[in-house]
């Protein structure tokens, strides 16, 4: 499992990898900025400039407190959120990231099965509700066990990203049946390559890395444990 990571780190500067990072992160800013914008909106639609109020006249605070509330709470929000969403958009281009790694490293490989834009994106935000509900049904064995609060947090996402991303690379060559009886098989090797994964995603902007490193790293995991006779 490391030379798989470390093959998948050494490809980080293909210029795939990049333009991967850059539509996702893109993206990711581009729904924030409109998230932003929406909120001061409504905002100005609901609090007008001025309020009279009994005994205190024309008040004119209480839309600009409205404001500054409103922009804490998207800032606050976008720190939260920023790594699933980021991740979500860059799952729409994670094809694109196994088909670099292979036609480095498995040149002789036909091509794998195409995927629908519409099945990606269906794909992106299922898995971007599970890891959000899983993580937020979490917070209360983190209160509950503070000091294994790490522990809980890498296994728990660690299953979640292996079991994504092997699913994702080995439908590209298998069958949905033959994937998930693989998946099945190796699921302890998946789940500790996920706990791998799930590692960094504390540690900022290393983080927004994570959705193309686990492509990389589970194309090469996939190969690895492929059956012989595995579909184009």
């Amino acid at each position: 499992m490391l030379g798989d990571f470390t093959k998948a780190v050494a490809q980080m500067g293909d210029p795939r990898f990049r333009r991967v990072l850059f539509l996702g992160l893109g993206l990711t800013v581009g729904l924030l900025l409109a998230a932003s914008l929406g909120t001061s909106w409504v905002v100005g639609a609901l609090f007008p400039d001025v309020i009279t109020l009994p005994f205190f006249g024309d008040v004119t605070v209480f839309q600009s407190i409205a404001s500054g509330l409103s922009l804490v709470a998207v800032l606050g929000l976008s720190v939260f959120l920023m790594v699933p969403v980021a991740s979500a958009f860059t799952g729409l281009f994670l094809d694109e990231v196994a088909d670099a790694v292979e036609a480095r490293h498995y040149p002789g490989l036909p091509a794998a099965r195409t995927v629908s834009i519409a099945t990606s994106i269906a794909d992106s935000l299922k898995f971007l509700g599970v890891i959000l509900v899983a993580n937020v049904a979490a917070l209360v064995l983190y209160l509950l066990f503070p000091p294994f609060a790490p522990l809980i947090f890498w296994g728990l996402n660690g299953f979640l990203l292996g079991r994504e991303y092997f699913q994702m690379v080995a439908l590209r060559r298998l069958p949905a049946p033959d994937a998930r009886r693989l998946a099945r098989k190796h699921m302890p090797q998946i789940w500790l390559a996920g706990c791998l994964l799930a590692i960094p995603l504390t540690i900022p902007l290393v983080n927004l890395l994570i959705p193309i490193l686990g492509a990389a790293s589970f194309t090469h995991l996939f190969q690895r444990l492929k059956p012989a006779a595995s579909a184009p």
